[in-house]
């Protein structure tokens, strides 16, 4: 499996940006696809996820309202819309997958077994 991660770049605040996780190598409805960001200095968190069924999603609680998290099955495509965007929300973004997660591991970067190269988004006062 392989992703690549694209759509970052520089925003000022409260302005939106839509990153793009591109899908191969494997069959892409049955798996899990999350986002998850660094910040320099700080540890890779959890930011959403997308169960392989489309259906069940989860959100890190600073960006639920702010970010949505959808997949086009047809293009194998992972998207991360974000809004109202945050100089905190700033970091390298990446995109990961992972095959049969359970729902209450979702949230955990150790779930997934795949990851992209990561986006860079600035978010600027």
């Amino acid at each position: 499996v392989q992703l690549q991660a694209s759509g970052g770049g520089l925003v000022q605040v409260g302005g939106s940006l839509r990153l793009s996780c591109a899908f191969s190598g494997g069959t892409f409805s049955r798996y899990t696809l999350g986002w998850f960001r660094q910040a320099p200095g700080k540890e890779r968190a959890f930011v959403t996820a997308i169960r392989y069924n489309g259906v069940s999603t989860s959100y890190a609680d600073s960006v639920r309202g702010r970010f949505t998290i959808s997949r086009d099955t047809a293009k194998n495509t992972v998207y991360l819309q974000m809004n109202s965007l945050k100089p905190e929300d700033s970091a390298v973004y990446y995109c990961a997958a992972g095959d049969r997660i359970i729902l209450s591991a979702m949230r955990s970067s150790s779930a997934y077994d795949h990851w992209g190269q990561g986006t860079l988004v600035t978010v600027s006062s």
